[in-house]
């Protein structure tokens, strides 16, 4: 065998801070991602810091058995959000905030249909957490979520909002709509508590994980959770009317906009038609995408959840909606949403 040929060693692999290749070499130049990643750590750290004295374990207690998962304060009173799961049926409720602190928390009025509870506490003051909007997350955004995974308390993990407009099954069988689908990881405990976006503004409620699957976890999306709570505040319950629907947000392209001469460019598009439904009824199907009712915009599930009051049940009113090019109008009589029937939304 010959000699080896000897190679000169190129000083970009003898450097460490060289942060890219000499020119004139080949091969994909090398990027230094340390201040990104120090930018992301900095981004989530602020956020942690900012919103963990406000997140707590929820503890329930009842004859049976107990357990626990997540709330947050949404006011320096005492108000608290969790998800209606962790509390249905409790016989008494604490809240432990990481500063050491434990209250008796009062049931104000949970919705099972969105998995959301609202609790007071007698705490003075507490520490809180702003309410940001749902409305305007972007798949690929930072997603940060703090909770109490199996009684570990204050635990925080990080991810991307992975999809918007998903629905989801609650506990009591109905579908949950607008739902925030995320990577960060979620464990049973993590229920109830917050999922916040990079300015460290609730984006949405943690509520379900997939078992056995990784990075698909569930939130219910913020701008929901706000009308619901309204009402839990002023009757202690959501008195929802119902057309027997399931929806995504969808965002309407510029081109079918101004060829249907329509203003507004958010919709709903119907994903799911109950059987027998006011909905069904009607003559509503899947595919289609729902435009007004009663003269008012739908732009987004949950402006169909605030329209779908109270006000509304039994009361006849008309529907826009798009079917595949055209745009129909059908007449519709919402019913009210019974607590005890579960196959209903």
């Amino acid at each position: 065998m010959g000699a080896r040929p000897e190679f000169a060693v190129p000083q970009y692999l003898l450097d460490d801070s060289a942060p890219t290749r000499p020119s004139g070499e080949t091969g994909v130049p090398v990027v230094d991602d340390g201040a990104a990643l120090d930018n992301y750590s900095q981004a989530v750290s602020s956020v942690v810091e900012r919103v963990g004295p406000a997140v707590c374990l929820v503890e329930v207690r009842n004859k049976q058995h107990g357990g626990h998962g997540s709330g947050f304060a949404i006011a320096p009173d005492g108000l608290v959000i969790t998800n209606s799961h962790v509390v249905h049926h409790a016989e008494q409720i604490v809240a432990h905030f990481p500063d050491g602190r434990k209250f008796i928390a009062r049931l104000i009025g949970e919705d099972p249909t969105s998995d959301v509870a609202l609790l007071r506490i007698d705490a003075g003051e507490v520490p809180f957490v702003p309410l940001g909007q749902s409305s305007a997350l972007r798949v690929g955004q930072i997603a940060i979520a703090i909770g109490n995974p199996l009684g570990f308390q204050a635990t925080v993990t990080a991810g991307v909002v992975s999809a918007l407009g998903r629905a989801l099954p609650s506990s009591h069988g109905r579908m949950i709509d607008d739902v925030i689908q995320t990577d960060a990881a979620l464990n049973p405990g993590n229920s109830g508590g917050p999922l916040l976006n990079s300015r460290g503004e609730v984006i949405g409620v943690n509520t379900a994980i997939i078992p056995g699957a990784q990075g698909i976890c569930f939130a219910v999306a913020v701008d929901l959770v706000r009308v619901v709570i309204g009402d839990l505040i002023r009757f202690g319950r959501m008195r929802r009317a119902y057309i027997g629907v399931a929806g995504a947000d969808i965002r309407l392209p510029r081109r079918a906009l101004s060829k249907l001469n329509l203003v507004e460019d958010r919709a709903v598009h119907l994903i799911g038609v109950e059987t027998n439904s006011p909905a069904a009824r009607a003559g509503l199907r899947e595919g289609d995408v729902l435009l007004t009712l009663g003269n008012k915009a739908t732009s987004g599930v949950a402006t169909l959840m605030r329209l779908l009051d109270g006000e509304t049940i039994g009361v006849s009113c008309e529907m826009s909606i798009l079917r595949g090019s055209q745009i129909m109008t059908v007449g519709i009589t919402p019913t009210e949403l019974t607590a005890g029937d579960s196959s209903r939304r």
